[in-house]
């Protein structure tokens, strides 16, 4: 058996890790270094010590503080609810959920351009959710879709908006979400799930699969912690579109 890490060498692989998130997102967004400098105003020098896990120690003490209070890093960091993000609302949930329609009415009802973030995604990749899939794969799928996300943000000062029932999955464009929207989880039990997208006509993502109802079950399940980091829960489970709208009016900060 392994023995356990000592406080400098969990300090050292908590660095590294940073470092390579970093690095990670840099090139999978085809940025140079130079280009997070300046976009960034931090040194080149700095990046490449953080990128080979060698971060300022003030990064280390930010999580110390974190711990010894109990909470996350993030959510020491995270930016505070003030206008521009509560100016924006954001629809999380598997499909199914009534992100779609309730989104719609709830923008109707606040005066507020509504948004689908997947009709955005296939924008940005000038192809069909589908095709995107096919053609270019899960990763850039995800690349397709913090872009677009970040133009949606950038160009929507106040907004409603249905992400994509996965996103939450990709930690960088969920914590994006998290920081610049009020996120709203619309909740529903696997069997009105599986009703709603059966009348929507639409199986995805659970085409071919006669085990439908239990792959719903182990998405909810999968992705229970992440859909609960939202600012607001809303179950929806047998109520009306009228009896959603008025909870969630009621919910929002």
């Amino acid at each position: 058996m392994n023995a356990p890490l000592t406080a400098p060498q969990q300090d050292a692989a908590y660095l590294i890790q940073l470092g390579e998130r970093v690095r990670a997102w840099r090139t999978g967004h085809g940025m140079t270094r130079k280009a997070l400098s300046l976009a960034s105003g931090v040194s080149e020098r700095y990046l490449a010590l953080l990128e080979s896990g060698r971060g300022n120690v003030s990064v280390l003490l930010l999580r110390k503080i974190a711990r010894a209070m109990g909470v996350a890093v993030e959510q020491l960091v995270r930016e505070e609810p003030g206008a521009p993000r509560a100016g924006r609302i954001a629809l999380i949930g598997l499909r199914g959920a009534g992100k779609s329609t309730l989104g719609e009415r709830l923008a109707q009802s606040l005066g507020l351009p509504f948004i689908e973030l997947d009709r955005e995604v296939e924008k940005e990749a000038g192809a069909k959710l589908g095709e995107v899939f096919a053609m270019y794969g899960q990763d850039a799928f995800r690349r397709f879709e913090r872009r677009a996300l970040e133009r949606v943000l950038n160009q929507n000062e106040r907004a409603v908006i249905a992400a994509g029932g996965s996103l939450v999955t990709d930690p960088d464009t969920y914590r994006l979400l998290l920081d610049r929207c009020v996120c709203v989880w619309l909740k529903a039990s696997p069997e009105e799930h599986m009703a709603r997208v059966i009348a929507q006509g639409d199986m995805r993502p659970f085409k071919g699969r006669s085990a439908a109802l239990d792959e719903i079950r182990k998405l909810l399940a999968d992705r229970e912690r992440l859909y609960g980091r939202a600012d607001v829960t809303l179950d929806t489970s047998g109520k009306s579109l009228r009896q959603s709208l008025s909870e969630i009016r009621k919910a929002l900060p």
